[in-house]
């Protein structure tokens, strides 16, 4: 039997917070998510994005403690323009989650960072035109 991915997991200290930032992105979190220690959406193709309290994750890991000296994951959201982009971190960082402003990336991208509210970094991308 080989593995398959299935999933990525965010330990999380405001599981409330963390569901609607995520949501604000787009994600379609179900409405009663967060009514306990874990949560989690389906994502489009299949995988899955897990949410879970770092009290939940201390019932089984009683020694766990959150990474340190920066983020622990980056996810990346595919915008369709680079005015999406822009629009996108606007509205994210007006309410304190910016991170690094729209920037023309030299690999052909419009991009932009967004910080989660547990830290992580959360990247905005759209395919810059086509030069003529």
């Amino acid at each position: 039997m080989t593995p398959r991915f299935d999933a990525v997991g965010l330990v999380v200290a405001d599981l409330a917070a963390s569901l609607a930032f995520y949501r604000r992105l787009g994600l379609d979190v179900p409405g009663d998510a967060g009514d306990g220690p874990h949560a989690e959406a389906a994502l489009p193709g299949g995988p899955r994005l897990l949410w879970d309290t770092a009290e939940s994750v201390r019932s089984f890991d009683p020694d766990w403690t959150p990474p340190s000296g920066g983020h622990a994951i980056t996810l990346a959201f595919a915008c369709d323009t680079p005015d999406d982009v822009d629009a996108v971190y606007a509205e994210f960082a007006a309410s304190g989650h910016g991170g690094l402003p729209p920037w023309d990336a030299a690999w052909g991208q419009r991009y932009a960072t967004l910080t989660d509210p547990d830290g992580n970094t959360v990247d905005l991308f759209a395919p810059l035109p086509a030069a003529d």
